[in-house]
């Protein structure tokens, strides 16, 4: 018989959905990824016997909990399959929620947190720092509880996500020009690449600049990332003369103004951008593999 409880505890456990999957995409860095985390974590709660379930005080709590262990787990053996991973690995980008419709549960909240600079900067960090970092200082979660799901000392938690903090600096600084300045240099840069402007590209680039591109080996993208600004401008321009004329468009990418490439009404290219202290461009992060392209798709 269906207790009266029931029904509240089941919708307890459903809304915690999109905070599940907002924390595993920040810590995993791949949208396909947390989904699957949110599948695993119910799954793990739905094989406990309903006497079991209803022993727990917290539903959420206890899912966030079997979460972080599980992401834990994941990004120890992510590493490994980076290794032989064709290319640069990128994060997965997200576009606009509003531009794509879909159901408010599963869309990622777009904040500091899941900038593309912040997310590559998340990748160099290790497992537990992640962790540590992304439950403590964006979720807010005590180092009481973080040191439940990573396993260590709240006082080892706190090193943990102080070093996180420590790698974090240059991405926080490098990310203040903001959202208008830096739709104004993305739309720039697109104008000087449809007109094939070489100094134009290279004016807007910074003399060290880097860009990085993953094709993921399903795809041709260079790589090994090209630095300094000639460089770059000259690769691109390269790729406009030899490809058939596609079509460039200004896109929200994880909560900041960038750049998709579209051809035969479909999206190949995803470009993220951070701007240096001068306004201009300091890494480009082109993401080319399909497989972390289908939420751009359209229906």
């Amino acid at each position: 018989m269906t207790t009266p409880s029931e029904p509240s505890r089941l919708d307890a456990v459903m809304s915690e959905r999109r905070h599940l999957l907002n924390l595993g995409y920040r810590m995993l860095g791949s949208l396909a990824d947390a989904e699957d985390l949110v599948q695993e974590t119910y799954a793990r709660w739905y094989a406990m016997s309903p006497a079991e379930r209803e022993a727990i005080d917290v539903p959420g709590a206890w899912l966030t909990k079997v979460a972080g262990r599980i992401c834990l787990n994941l990004l120890g053996s992510a590493r490994a399959r980076r290794e032989t991973y064709v290319g640069e690995w990128i994060p997965e980008p997200l576009p606009d929620p509003a531009a794509t419709g879909g159901d408010p549960a599963d869309r990622i909240t777009l904040d500091e947190s899941v900038t593309m600079a912040f997310l590559v900067v998340f990748e160099s960090m290790t497992p537990a720092e992640r962790v540590a970092f992304v439950l403590h200082d964006v979720f807010r979660y005590p180092f009481t509880e973080v040191a439940e799901i990573v396993g260590r000392s709240p006082a080892a938690c706190r090193q943990l996500a102080t070093s996180a903090r420590r790698r974090l600096t240059p991405a926080r600084t490098e990310t203040a020009p903001g959202t208008d300045r830096q739709a104004s240099v993305v739309r720039r840069f697109k104008a000087a690449w449809e007109a094939q402007d070489i100094e134009a590209l290279v004016g807007l680039l910074d003399p060290r600049a880097t860009a990085t591109s993953d094709g993921g080996g399903r795809v041709l993208a260079h790589l090994l990332p090209i630095e300094g600004a000639e460089p770059i401008a000259r690769f691109y321009l390269q790729v406009a003369q030899a490809s058939p004329p596609r079509t460039i468009r200004e896109r929200t990418v994880n909560g900041l103004p960038g750049l998709v490439i579209e051809f035969e009404g479909r999206v190949e290219t995803v470009f993220a951008f951070e701007l240096a202290d001068d306004d201009r461009i300091a890494r480009i992060w082109a993401v080319r593999n399909p497989d972390k392209l289908a939420p751009w798709q359209a229906p």
